[in-house]
């Protein structure tokens, strides 16, 4: 007599998984891809790693199983001070390779200096830094298999782009369109700057409005969508929901 039909692996599992502290390797089936990537990583982790990740990798994100088997784009959403950099940070750190930052960021004043300082201390020495206020695109396509790269952030990137009177709209398509072809893994953070009152000047309206839309962009494309509150992760992508 056989036992009970063994249950497929839901993304839900992930947390038992990481919760219990073992792994109990299954028969090796055929791992589900979507789009030349891995559609269920729990699914993939359980069926091709064959091994337990270590629990450091569980420190601050521990939903994420299998990164350093995986090419992943992973957009890291919230509003300020909400932990988002730090959040990402993190991400990048459970990743094999030599971590690769780019900056879209142009230091134009004190404030601005200090900021980057900051962020600098935080990372430490082992992080290279290339800066990218404007071709971003060209930059992960020149990084692209030397490591995992957090890109950081979209919103200063956006705000380069409309000050300059660039074609937003083309680059953060062409941006989008791209990410799926990346060999190496992205961690992209952004701002959520539509929760609040509706500006007063056009011009903020007219930034809030492609925030929003450059946010939907890559979130469409990626395959993890986090958002930060208050320092903590909640993934909002991918998920069981269906609406």
């Amino acid at each position: 007599m056989g036992g009970p039909p063994e249950k497929p692996a839901q993304r839900g599992d992930l947390h038992g998984v990481a919760g219990m502290g073992r792994h109990v390797a299954p028969p090796r089936k055929a791992t589900p891809v979507l789009r030349g990537r891995v559609a269920d990583q729990g699914q993939f982790c359980r069926a091709e790693l064959g091994h337990r990740v270590p629990d450091s990798t569980f420190t601050s994100v521990p939903f994420l199983l299998c990164h350093e088997a995986m090419s992943k784009t992973i957009l890291v959403t919230g509003g300020a001070r909400s932990g988002k950099s730090a959040i990402a940070e993190g991400l990048i750190a459970a990743m094999p390779g030599a971590p690769i930052y780019i900056a879209t960021a142009e230091v134009r004043d004190g404030e601005m200096a200090a900021r980057v300082a900051a962020h600098q201390a935080r990372r430490g020495p082992e992080w290279t830094t290339r800066h990218a206020p404007f071709d971003l695109l060209a930059t992960l396509k020149e990084t692209d298999g030397a490591g995992p790269r957090l890109v950081d952030c979209l919103t200063l990137w956006l705000t380069n782009l409309m000050l300059a009177d660039r074609d937003w709209q083309a680059a953060g398509t062409a941006l989008a369109g791209a990410l799926a072809a990346q060999a190496s893994p992205v961690v992209l953070v952004t701002n959520e700057v539509g929760a609040g009152i509706v500006p007063e000047n056009a011009l903020a309206r007219a930034f809030r409005d492609a925030a929003g839309q450059l946010n939907q962009w890559i979130a469409a494309e990626a395959d993890e969508v986090i958002l930060a509150v208050s320092g903590l992760p909640l993934r909002v992508k991918p998920n069981d929901q269906t609406i």
